[in-house]
């Protein structure tokens, strides 16, 4: 495998696919743990907001490591290692982004014990800060080193590994 080009129009997908699913659970009604789990379809539509929300984050982060950085598959708690390794997010994202993964694998292999309370206690405010972080980590995504707007590089984009790889 070798380097191409991180390609901005799926970034910007991307980050409009998690900003959809937060939109998605902005629309819950997280006013009490109550509220919350009265209606099972709105436990099921918040479980579901959260993984896929996940999933395209993570899924933009192997995007950015493949296309850019030359890094094949890894697991979801690498790919947020890696970021943070290459310099792609800060400490404090790269921090959030590592807890998230762990949530996503937690919410695909251990379904069975992931229930109303716990869904709730993850998204209710002001925890439901986690879930925001999702966006703010997928716009720090799009300002990656080097990413380009109409062919010029962003404005105060910092020299990079991805600088020569992103189009």
């Amino acid at each position: 495998m070798s380097p191409s080009k991180v390609r901005v129009a799926t970034v910007l997908q991307k980050s409009a696919q998690v900003d959809a699913m937060l939109a998605g659970i902005a629309t819950l009604p997280l006013g009490s743990p109550a509220t919350f789990s009265r209606d099972p379809r709105d436990v099921a539509a918040a479980e579901s907001y959260v993984r896929r929300a996940l999933e395209v984050l993570l899924d933009l982060g192997r995007h950015i490591l493949s296309k850019g950085l030359d890094q094949g598959a890894l697991e979801y708690k690498q790919v947020a290692i890696a970021l943070r390794q290459a310099g792609v997010l800060d400490e404090r994202n790269g921090a959030a982004l590592l807890e998230m993964a762990g949530y996503r694998n937690r919410l695909v292999h251990f379904y069975d014990e992931v229930g109303a309370a716990e869904l709730y206690e993850i998204l209710r405010p002001p925890a439901g800060r986690r879930a925001r972080r999702a966006s703010g980590a997928a716009r720090l995504a799009a300002r990656a080193p080097g990413a380009r707007r109409g062919g010029a590089v962003a404005p105060g984009a910092p020299a990079g590994p991805l600088r020569r790889s992103v189009a």
